[in-house]
């Protein structure tokens, strides 16, 4: 019996949070920081490894998401925007795997379920773009097949994911979740206050 292509994991945390004012990814949910639980649903969903990428030197970040149980990548520049992390990840995971979930930090709602569903359904279409919806709207995480990474490493790409994920919606497979966790965006004060009313 052939084993089920692998999917990693890829949680930017690089940012400097300047919407929020302090690090998004120590903040905490239900007694759970938001790293710790983007790690715990990509994990429980069937990524394997999952990556956290974090700026060089954010040794607290890098302990809670070794404690998490992910890899942890160095972004020497997050200034230059979080493709950069996403790059070091590719890099990072080579030729290892099918594709990617790519979950914000500052999603810490989605749930493991979720993402579940999506890596089957990119599996069973072997979708290049798996997006999941809910209430008519796309949310993440967003799975990129591997017929994507070079797209995503060309130095020559301006945007980021946002953009490939634009460019190649036609052909994606857009799959209905019934999870608002996908839409929930915790980057400002606000948001965050919201979450926890």
């Amino acid at each position: 019996m052939s084993r089920a292509p692998m999917y990693a994991g890829v949680i930017p945390s690089a940012g400097a949070s300047v919407r929020m004012g302090r690090p998004k990814a120590l903040l905490a949910v239900s007694g759970e920081s938001f790293l710790r639980r983007t790690v715990r649903a990509l994990r429980a969903g069937g990524c394997d490894p999952v990556c956290v990428i974090v700026a060089d030197g954010e040794r607290s970040l890098a302990a809670e998401a070794e404690a998490a149980g992910a890899s942890v990548l160095m972004n020497p520049a997050p200034g230059e925007g979080p493709i950069t992390s996403l790059r070091i990840a590719l890099a990072a995971l080579g030729d290892s795997v099918a594709g990617f979930a790519y979950l914000p930090v500052d999603h810490p709602m989605v749930r493991a379920d979720t993402v579940a569903q999506l890596l089957d359904a990119a599996r069973a279409s072997d979708a290049t773009l798996t997006v999941p919806m809910y209430a008519g709207k796309r949310g993440h995480p967003a799975v990129f097949g591997r017929a994507l990474f070079a797209e995503l490493t060309d130095p020559a790409l301006q945007g980021g994911a946002r953009t490939v994920v634009h460019r190649h919606l036609p052909e994606a497979l857009l799959v209905e979740v019934d999870d608002a966790g996908v839409l929930t965006d915790i980057d400002t004060p606000e948001a965050y206050t919201a979450v926890l009313g």
